[in-house]
């Protein structure tokens, strides 16, 4: 007799949103929907992080980049859940000091950095694509 496992996995969750201040809630919502469905459940420390992460990644296309789109790909692996947001601005992400005064940010960027484990930008002549993986 065999036993089916729970699945360890979700299909990937994709959102497209326009780029306007409103889509940083947006993401957030999809982001913390996603993970509540995953089984075995993400703790909540990670499952905070993931959403920091997915929060300032939008907030910096959003603020910085180029275009009216911008799209969010969510996917759980078994030890892993990947955050991609994709934009119509080929320019990478710039690092800025931060202001300390706190009108201008510049703490998004070094924060996803720290948070997840590897984070990659995928730049073709028309778009970006950052990928963060972090922690399960």
């Amino acid at each position: 007799m065999r036993t089916q496992r729970a699945p360890l996995t979700r299909p990937p969750q994709t959102a497209t949103f326009d780029k306007r201040p409103e889509a940083v809630a947006h993401a957030r919502d999809v982001t913390r929907a996603f993970v509540a469905g995953l089984s075995p459940a993400v703790g909540d420390q990670n499952a905070s992080s993931i959403e920091l992460v997915v929060s300032e990644l939008v907030t910096n296309v959003v603020r910085h980049a180029r275009g009216t789109l911008c799209s969010l790909r969510l996917q759980a692996r078994r030890d892993v859940i990947t955050v991609a947001v994709s934009d119509a601005d080929p320019r990478p992400p710039q690092e800025r000091a931060p202001d300390l005064a706190g009108d201008t940010g510049g703490f998004g960027w070094p924060m996803v950095q720290h948070l997840a484990r590897v984070v990659t930008v995928s730049l073709d002549a028309t778009s970006k694509t950052i990928r963060a993986e972090l922690a399960r």
